[in-house]
């Protein structure tokens, strides 16, 4: 957890929801930033069978976006101590956030989401192929390693398998985000390789909240490490000025 000086408790934090190969150390040092920016509380949790969680056996089931919202953020926020939270999720983890958001719609506040995926994209799914295939390589699993230790090929098939599987094909974010009542800012890359900008425009139009989607030119799938000091601007100021009643 971050703090700002002179900030006590949690209540009203930013959370973080990390991507598909992501944990709390994979942030770096954008928690801090973002924490002294916003003047509010940032908080990041490694999901069950990522970084330094338990491992976990079972693999995801196909509606585990809509899951970590059902049956894991209540633990944190039980475990953690607060009501009011702020959504933030990257990739898959602004799938997550969504579902967080439409889950508790008068505890969020705020929702953000940064090169999430809104459907199951062809674009989204060839890219997830090849990168599968370049992780056979040698050597490549331990870039996860590092951060995962033995849970590293199980958070790889955990990306991969549920994505690629025949079932995930008709998965959408289409009947959530109705149910989000807070503004929500989609922030997404211009040259995404992970999704078009058909996905932040899909979250803008169907939002139930005032909404809006932002696309930063010349930059890829994770603009909180390419622009770590604009994303962080753009987060503060949604943050601070939220814009009830925009379109």
């Amino acid at each position: 957890m971050w703090r700002p000086e002179g900030r006590d408790g949690v209540e009203g934090a930013i959370v973080l929801f990390h991507d598909s190969l992501g944990c709390v150390d994979l942030w770096r040092d954008f928690p801090a930033a973002l924490a002294a920016s916003a003047g509010r509380p940032v908080i990041a949790y490694d999901r069950l069978g990522f970084g330094k969680s338990d491992a976990r056996t079972d693999k995801p089931g196909i509606d585990f976006i809509a899951d970590e919202a059902k049956t894991y953020f209540p633990v944190i926020r039980q475990e953690i101590g607060f009501d009011r939270f702020i959504a933030f999720g990257h990739s898959v983890g602004g799938g997550m956030a969504v579902n967080c958001a439409a889950e508790f719609p008068t505890a969020c506040d705020a929702l953000i989401t940064e090169s999430a995926q809104a459907f199951a994209e062809d674009k989204t799914l060839e890219s997830i192929s090849l990168a599968r295939e370049r992780f056979k390589a040698e050597g490549q699993i331990d870039r996860l390693e590092k951060y995962h230790g033995q849970k590293a090929r199980w958070v790889l098939d955990a990306w991969t398998e549920t994505w690629l599987h025949p079932g995930f094909a008709d998965w959408s974010l289409a009947s959530v985000l109705p149910l989000v009542q807070c503004d929500l800012l989609a922030i997404h890359g211009a040259h995404d390789e992970y999704g078009s900008a058909r996905h932040p425009e899909m979250m803008a139009a169907l939002s139930g909240g005032p909404s809006r989607f932002e696309i930063i030119p010349d930059t890829f799938h994770v603009p909180h490490r390419e622009r770590e000091a604009l994303v962080v601007e753009m987060a503060t100021k949604f943050v601070r000025s939220p814009f009830r009643g925009a379109s």
